[in-house]
């Protein structure tokens, strides 16, 4: 019974949830953005990195919004979120963002190398690299804004009051 219990908590605590269902959110649309844009459905968009929109922004974006309007913009709470949020969202548009543009450097190189590889050194050829692994300014931005819209969303239909304690609303 303990386990159900623990399980029930998990699955209605909001504050974990409206983050979630954000990235979740951010990640379809990346699925409908690479249909319109290439014309081709990849499911696998749904749990790949990169793209329009940053599902990481997304993500602790909605966490930020929660955490300021449930504990108070003063709390110890909205701190650690917010920096978190900072962390994230400066690492997709820089540090990964630039790993991405040395993947497709890199992918170029392996390509010419694996060319000359003949069929006796197969075990010496390299692995492909994923190039999506960052996001662009505009991507971040338009990650964050779509988890400020989902968590405020969430916070009208809920309706949550300033400064209230979330966890005892599951």
């Amino acid at each position: 019974m303990i386990v159900w219990e623990l399980i029930v908590d998990l699955f209605t605590n909001p504050v974990l949830m409206i983050p979630v269902c954000s990235w979740l959110i951010a990640q379809v649309i990346k699925i409908i953005i690479n249909l319109l844009v290439n014309k081709k459905f990849d499911p696998s968009r749904l749990f790949g990195d990169g793209g329009m929109p940053s599902g990481h922004s997304a993500t602790v974006m909605a966490l930020v919004v929660l955490v300021g309007w449930g504990y108070g913009l003063g709390s110890l709470y909205f701190a650690f979120a917010g920096i978190l949020a900072i962390i994230v969202m400066n690492d997709a548009a820089g540090v990964r963002f630039e790993a991405g543009k040395h993947a497709v450097s890199i992918k170029q190189i392996a390509e010419i190398i694996n060319s000359m590889i003949s069929s006796k050194d197969e075990e010496i050829r390299t692995e492909k690299l994923k190039e999506l692994v960052g996001h662009t300014p505009l991507q971040v931005f338009c990650g964050a804004l779509l988890g400020i819209v989902v968590a405020v969303i969430a916070l009208a239909v809920l309706g949550v009051p300033y400064a209230s304690d979330f966890l005892t609303l599951a």
